[in-house]
């Protein structure tokens, strides 16, 4: 049997042979006591590439941007996010379980904000509504199909927030495909935000962790959530020495991930039913709409399923595809093939 073309996420890259020999062979200490010379590695590589005094190892992106609300905000606050933002879609509504705030959200085209949208929603203090208490950004938009900001738009963004008094965070989960895409550094694009998180355990490869990055004060406070969240992971170096060759390594794959993607938009958008804008693929991350091939989403996931390629349905009508350093050319060209026949026998039965 062929081998599985995983295709649902690039959260489901396996380490490097390189990353596990580092794994194996990393110097340990108790990280709550800040003597893990490994993570403590990891961080200082981290702020030296974003261009910030200092990064937190956590241990997922989840707890990176929540830790960070959580030192923006105070209860009863509103958090203005784009509409799918993951902060409001996929972090089990812990804006509002531990920071007391709620997401105020707002449409953009293609998920990226501008400074005129966001200047709509702010609140000043009242009587009646609801303070804003901080603006967070994703880059790249992750529902909205990897989308990704122009630089300007998000200085403009930091800028204007912050002759209101407001913070600005940067969800970057995967702010180096956005860099690549770009062809600009991860400094560049980040460097008037207050904080910045960063995975990586997606397109960079790690095993396990994300990072923040930030001013020395907002390293000391997101270490305090942290620590409330569960995130002391003492002897933690054997998951940083991952992420330093993550940091490493990592990028220099991203090219290649986003030259799949394209591939497969331009082949999707040939197949009878298969309704995709190869131009909106700019990094590793498409959509499609199968509606037109009489097929709900999750039958054409399933049909696939059998044929070893493995892509979730998000809607009843629609299917997410990214690729990563798992899946070279020849996995996408099968991934096309098989899609064609799930999609295929079903219109040729409508025609007979």
């Amino acid at each position: 049997m062929n081998e599985i073309v995983d295709l649902r996420s690039d959260t489901v890259t396996k380490p490097t042979p390189a990353m596990r020999r580092a794994m194996a062979e990393a110097e340990v200490g108790d990280d709550v006591y800040r003597e893990d010379p490994t993570v403590n590695r990891l961080q200082d590589h981290a702020a030296e590439i974003f261009g910030r005094e200092a990064a937190l190892f956590v241990p997922s992106g989840t707890m990176g941007n929540q830790a960070a609300i959580k030192v923006h905000t105070r209860h009863g606050q509103e958090v203005i996010a784009e509409q799918r933002a993951h902060i409001y879609n996929y972090e089990m509504a812990m804006t509002a379980a531990f920071s007391g705030c709620l997401v105020r959200p707002i449409w953009a085209e293609d998920g990226i904000l501008s400074w005129d949208l966001i200047s709509r929603e702010v609140r000043g203090r009242s009587d009646h509504r609801a303070r804003t208490g901080l603006i967070s950004l994703e880059n790249t938009s992750n529902l909205a199909g990897g989308s990704v900001y122009e630089p300007e738009a998000t200085d403009e963004i930091c800028d204007r927030a912050h002759e209101r008094g407001l913070p600005v965070h940067l969800d970057g989960a995967r702010i180096f495909n956005a860099a690549a895409a770009l062809g600009k550094s991860v400094a560049e694009l980040t460097g008037k935000f207050d904080s910045v998180m960063f995975c990586l355990s997606k397109g960079l490869s790690a095993p396990v962790g994300s990072m923040l990055v930030g001013s020395k004060e907002f390293f000391e406070e997101a270490r305090l959530i942290r620590k409330m969240l569960g995130g002391g992971m003492r002897q933690a170096g054997v998951l940083a020495a991952a992420g330093m060759l993550a940091l490493e390594e990592g990028p220099r794959q991203l090219p290649i991930d986003h030259a799949n993607a394209r591939f497969l938009a331009q082949a999707l958008a040939e197949i009878p039913g298969i309704a995709i804008n190869p131009s909106k693929v700019v990094t590793n991350i498409l959509f499609f709409d199968v509606s037109a091939t009489g097929l709900a989403a999750g039958e054409v996931s399933a049909r696939l399923a059998t044929q070893g390629i493995l892509a979730n349905a998000v809607s009843g009508t629609s299917i997410r595809m990214v690729t990563h350093r798992d899946v070279n050319r020849a996995g996408c060209e099968r991934a096309i093939q098989a899609l064609r026949g799930a999609v295929g026998a079903r219109q040729k039965a409508i025609v007979t």
